[in-house]
């Protein structure tokens, strides 16, 4: 049988389904690039269903009141000066605290619950950036292998959701390395676009903290690196290329410098204000201890190799690895095509940005606490230098035969799925990964910091309010007794997680006079009351909180007040 079409009819062409229509969309980008953007859409959805699972940071109370300050000062016309003698918080800029308080006017939720929200975004931001540079430099399987460095850095994802202060700093100086390389392939002619973002996201990191500086020196390193080659005999080339680099660099540096101003009242009343804050933070000095190999430190007396060591235990291994093999590379690549002498660069300027903060830290021997935290900045530059070592890893053997690099990419595979299960039983504490230099999680316990904030306090609570229903439920005394709880930790975390009228924030004369205590393992603070063992909080098996009802050794107090 056939079929005859007749003269002058028209026969519409089927229209493709939609679903087809996007297989042939996606078609045209690269798988790996696909990848990296479902993994950040998926980070998006898992911290939009698991925020509520972190605590309120010992920081957060401060910072949220600094930041009511900040709009106070300027809603006053700048005749509210009660932002400058707030605690030492004016020594910091308030970007991160104004934008969540704008915010919390708008978004009808728990304006802690907008923080972590807020600060979790920015933290997927920066893993999306760490993946934008690496794919920029080596391709876009060295972006993915970024981004997924990055995601499983217990560091970093534990982090993301009520470290307010440090992930929107670290978030906004990994974008602003991404523009800063754009701009450096570029020189002496970068595009205006690419200025204009590094200047924004410039202002963003300094209007957090002042450290932010430093984006001041990569720019200038960024400039050496790029001069042109050679150098012997080019003194007039170079010394054009040199000044027309930095008046290009200058609008930049001025949008930072009003951005930060704007978010850092502090930094607007004298010049050198800046400068005196970072120096201030070189100096620092409270009663404020942590704890290397078992030892206990003030934090003034930390050894030069603080930080160093606590990037060595608290990054997994494979992304330390990549690191490695990136910088080593660089030193293979002298006889290269340009090409490849761009890449040279480009690895050696992130290389640079790794080692010149350790290095004054190491050098100044300046103050430490809280693990690595303070250099938290530095652990998206390890995953986009990890990125291209280990696609370089996979690229030089791929020469060697198919079979060869698809079992290197097997085991790469396998590490980053041992890390993600880890981080898995560890959640929502993911910021106790330790990596099998120490041991993990159990070689850790009470030799390096673990909760340095108790996030693990609302599961202790929750065991607490759970021991008293069990125990307590026909006492006719039961809706009318108060019971004080000591806690080793902030009272606003607590007060937040609390749900049984009973249990008040410590509110006897002497700390050892509540009949409950709570405490995390961190610096042996658990040691500091007796009292019978009702409740443990766990991970790997390592204990990491304890609940003790010390009602045996006190007298029962009936009434009581907050």
């Amino acid at each position: 049988m056939t079929e005859v079409k007749l003269a002058g009819e028209h026969i519409p062409a089927k229209r493709a389904s939609p679903l087809r229509n996007a297989i042939r969309r996606a078609a045209r980008f690269d798988s790996h690039d696909i990848a990296t953007v479902a993994l950040l859409a998926g980070l998006v959805a898992v911290a939009l269903f698991t925020y509520t699972d972190y605590a309120i940071s010992n920081d957060e109370g401060v910072q949220y009141h600094y930041g009511e300050l900040i709009i106070a000062y300027y809603t006053s016309g700048l005749k509210d000066q009660s932002v400058f003698g707030f605690q030492n918080l004016y020594l910091y800029g308030g970007l991160f605290d104004i934008i969540a308080i704008a915010l919390s006017h708008m978004v009808p939720i728990d304006p802690y619950d907008l923080r972590h929200i807020l600060c979790a975004l920015i933290g997927i931001g920066g893993i999306g950036a760490a993946a934008a540079t690496a794919r920029l430099i080596a391709g876009p399987r060295a972006g993915l292998i970024a981004a997924i460095s990055l995601t499983l850095c217990g560091a970093w994802y534990g982090s993301m959701f009520n470290h307010t202060k440090d992930i929107p700093f670290a978030a906004a100086m990994i974008a602003a390395t991404l523009f800063l390389i754009r701009i450096a392939r570029a020189l002496p002619s970068p595009r205006v676009a690419d200025i204009a973002a590094f200047g924004l996201l410039a202002g963003a990191a300094l209007g957090t903290r002042v450290i932010g500086l430093l984006l001041v020196i990569y720019a200038g390193l960024a400039i050496v690196l790029y001069l042109p080659r050679p150098w012997l005999g080019h003194s007039r080339t170079q010394l054009r290329f040199a000044v027309r680099s930095l008046v290009w660099m200058l609008p930049a540096l001025t949008l930072a410098y009003v951005i930060m101003i704007l978010a850092w009242p502090w930094a607007a009343l004298a010049p050198l204000n800046p400068i005196r804050g970072l120096l201030a933070f070189s100096e620092f000095n409270y009663s404020i201890r942590t704890i290397l190999v078992g030892q206990i430190y003030e934090m003034a007396n930390v050894p030069r190799s603080y930080v160093p060591i606590y990037i060595a235990i608290r990054v997994p291994l494979l992304t330390l690895l990549g690191a490695a093999l990136a910088m080593i590379s660089v030193q293979l690549l002298d006889r290269a095509s340009d090409p490849e002498r761009q890449q040279h660069r480009q690895i050696t300027l992130v290389s640079l940005m790794v080692i010149f903060p350790l290095a004054c830290q190491v050098i100044w021997h300046g103050p430490a606490f809280t693990g690595l935290r303070h250099f938290l900045f530095l652990i998206p530059l390890l995953a986009v230098l990890a990125g291209i070592g280990l696609d370089k890893a996979v690229a030089a053997l791929e020469t060697r035969g198919r079979m060869v690099a698809s079992g290197a990419l097997a085991t790469i595979a396998a590490c980053f799925l041992w890390d993600a299960v880890t981080l898995v039983r560890l959640h929502p504490y993911e910021n106790l990964f330790y990596n099998s230099l120490v041991g993990g999680l159990e070689g850790a316990s009470r030799r390096y910091d673990l909760d340095y904030w108790f996030n693990s306090m609302p599961e202790a609570i929750n065991q607490l309010e759970a021991y008293l229903r069990r125990t307590r439920p026909g006492d006719p005394n039961w809706p009318t007794q108060v019971y004080s709880v000591a806690v080793c930790g902030e009272r606003l975390a607590f007060e937040k997680a609390v749900t049984l009228p009973q249990l008040h924030w410590d509110f006897m004369p002497q700390w050892n006079q509540s009949q409950f205590f709570i405490a995390p393992t961190h610096l042996n603070c658990d040691g500091d009351l007796d009292g019978e063992i009702v409740g443990t909080v766990e991970r790997l098996g390592v204990t990491i909180a304890y609940v003790k009802d010390r009602r045996a050794l006190t007298r029962p107090v009936a009434t009581a007040t907050r």
